[in-house]
């Protein structure tokens, strides 16, 4: 044995030669979330505000109302004929029509679709800004002040939940899918006939996707940074204490769901059942508090709403270990409870 080193040592690296040779596995580690990255970094970067489409119906007191709007840079004006004005509204190629009626006073009037919320918005903001052209003043001084530094933005709440949702995956399908795999090949077999002690065999799956962790989280943490200019603000010894939490508690959970099973549908299958609530509620897009108020604690006793919690407290608050202790003790209870009922049930035949 000592030319060969410890049966734990050799498992963790033939487990990570067999990672290796797979092209397949490394695109799905690390590229898929780099893509992933960039596809919604891109559909919900920062964009110039919202330009309201809108005509004015062509008449004696228009060239008031146009004047007064084309001012406005918020606002792409069309002037044209009364049929063409509805025309267009009823299309849906205008959100409002202004039309100023012939009188000896100066008035305006509103067509727009009460049904639709662009039109709803689009009377609002064409409204001020013709009542604050004509002299209209607010009884209280107000001030605009547009707020998107880093760490308020959507790609903020989203980097820690895509590391939380790569965690999830790794830890499910990088342990238990590959653990069913071997168990179909007759590797397990082979393996228990072997000087090995079982818990070295679940050591060893778990070690080694920590290892693939490592560079796995580097790169979508250093993307996020040059990309996006995504900060985080907490500290490297907490973001790494939490990642590594989480990351033991997925595997314990992928290993207890691939303790029994005998067939790759059947562990995919249980495998997406164990996902799939957590992709919905756990806050990996939008935060989970818009679920109905009776439903958050049931939703924040899930593993994957603790990490993302942590992952978000310490990104982007700069919170300490102490500030996460709840959510790390879940996470740790969740890795040591399913590696104790994997370890009593694993069926190595």
């Amino acid at each position: 044995m000592s030319g060969n080193g410890h049966p734990l040592r050799q498992l963790i690296i033939s487990r990570i030669r067999e990672f290796y040779r797979e092209p397949g596995v490394l695109f799905w580690v690390y590229g898929f979330p780099i893509l992933l990255a960039v596809g919604l970094g891109i559909a919900f970067r920062e964009q110039p505000t919202e330009r309201v489409v809108m005509d004015v119906e062509r008449g004696a007191r228009s060239d008031v109302v146009v004047t007064a709007l084309e001012a406005d840079e918020r606002f792409i004006v069309t002037t044209c004929e009364p049929q063409e004005c509805r025309r267009r509204l009823r299309t849906g190629k205008t959100a409002i029509v202004v039309v100023a009626p012939d009188g000896a006073a100066f008035s305006v009037e509103y067509l727009f679709d009460p049904s639709r919320p662009e039109s709803v918005l689009a009377r609002r903001t064409v409204d001020d800004a013709l009542q604050n052209a004509n002299g209209r003043q607010d009884a209280v001084p107000v001030t605009d002040v547009a707020f998107s530094e880093p760490g308020a933005r959507y790609i903020d709440f989203l980097i820690p939940g895509l590391i939380g949702m790569n965690l999830m995956g790794g830890g499910l399908w990088g342990v238990g899918f590959v653990v069913v795999d071997m168990r179909i090949r007759k590797l397990l077999k082979r393996f228990i006939a072997t000087p090995m002690k079982k818990s070295d065999f679940m050591v060893a799956v778990v070690f080694a996707r920590m290892l693939f962790l490592i560079p796995e989280i580097l790169i979508v943490l250093v993307f996020a940074r040059f990309a996006f200019g995504v900060v985080t603000h907490g500290s490297v010894v907490a973001l790494a204490a939490v990642i590594t939490l989480g990351a033991v508690a997925f595997s314990g959970i992928g290993l207890l769901v691939a303790s029994r099973a005998q067939k790759l549908e059947t562990v995919s299958g249980l495998m997406n059942l164990v996902m799939l609530p957590m992709w919905l509620l756990s806050g990996i897009f939008f935060s989970y508090e818009r679920f109905p108020e009776a439903v958050v604690p049931w939703i924040r006793a899930l593993p994957l709403t603790a990490l993302n919690d942590a992952l978000r407290a310490v990104m982007q608050d700069g919170s300490g270990l102490g500030a996460v202790g709840g959510e790390l003790a879940g996470l740790a209870a969740y890795g040591m409870v399913t590696f104790v009922l994997a370890l009593r049930w694993f069926r190595w035949t």
